[in-house]
């Protein structure tokens, strides 16, 4: 089929790559290029690498509301548009224009975790088990029907960037095997269980060691690699980025050994941290650096 594809982080490359050996990719729509880095260049998404990479045409309008821009939509004549983590709202027409109109690939069991950040939040909420659903997209917010799901289990030390890493593979075979079927039925999202996985706001990410171990341990790893759950250490800010419950007790944020850290209830241990321009450091290898205070705040 000729396949339109909208996609802008690296979680998006999978199912690009997935999607163009398997069909004609005639065109891929991402984000413009932001300025990064010390010299605040332009740099251009993981998608555009990866599209470019493959000899496929690359568009990143900055809006899609123009009639000019969603006549040059229409123009491609795509059987269907393929939109994973793209970062603009589609309008109507832009819906549409695909004979057989736009599938979005979302990182979550719908109706849970509708929204920006399903898989942060399905680690921080304490979700036992998380998927990927293609949906059938349509004007409100991931509220289309769902032609294909596939699920797995959240282990007790998984990360966002585990899951991130799976759950984008996982994402790739579903929908080359959903475009190999098209047309298919959709099945209607339940009206119950619905929940909003909101945009991670960087206030969040300091750890209060009030609360109980088990949900600074998920704080932690749902944050984990980005923005990264942090806590000061004799004045400097560190990142926690793997942890894991252990038995322990004490005052909240008191060392008790190691790197194992009291909270309101319980305690936790950290496997991983970064400090301030470091690169992250196995527990064993950071403390052989830095002198842990009785207290951490």
């Amino acid at each position: 089929m000729r396949v339109v594809f909208m996609g802008t982080p690296e979680f998006s490359v999978f199912a690009l790559k997935a999607v163009a050996a398997a069909h004609e990719v005639v065109c891929v729509y991402t984000q413009p290029p932001r300025e990064a880095g010390r010299g605040q260049k332009p740099r251009p998404s993981a998608v555009q690498v990866a599209a470019e990479a493959l000899g496929i045409e690359v568009r990143h309008p900055r809006s899609l509301k123009g009639a000019e821009e969603q006549a040059e939509f229409a123009a491609l004549g795509a059987d269907v548009a393929v939109v994973v983590a793209y970062g603009l709202i589609l309008p109507q027409p832009i819906l549409d224009a695909p004979r057989l109109g736009c599938l979005n690939i979302h990182a979550s069991i719908l109706p849970r975790w509708r929204g920006a950040a399903p898989i942060h939040r399905a680690i921080m909420a304490g979700d036992t088990e998380t998927g990927v659903a293609i949906m059938q997209m349509e004007a409100g917010l991931d509220t289309g029907p769902v032609l294909a799901e596939a699920r797995m289990q959240i282990g007790a030390e998984d990360t966002t960037a585990d899951l991130h890493d799976r759950l984008a593979a996982m994402g790739a075979g579903l929908i080359v095997d959903v475009l190999g079927q098209l047309p298919m039925p959709a099945v209607p999202q339940p009206a119950e269980g619905v929940t909003y996985a909101s945009k991670i706001d960087k206030a969040e990410a300091r750890i209060d060691w009030t609360r109980p171990a088990a949900e600074v341990d998920r704080l932690i790893r749902g944050l984990s690699p980005f923005p990264g759950a942090w806590c000061e250490i004799a004045g400097e800010r560190v990142k926690l980025l793997r942890s894991r419950l252990v038995a322990g007790a004490g005052a909240p944020g008191q060392v008790l050994g190691g790197f194992r850290v009291a909270c309101g209830d319980g305690a936790i241990e950290v496997l991983q941290a970064q400090r301030a321009g470091k690169r992250p450091m196995e527990a064993a290898e950071i403390l052989r650096g830095i002198t842990l205070p009785d207290r951490l705040t």
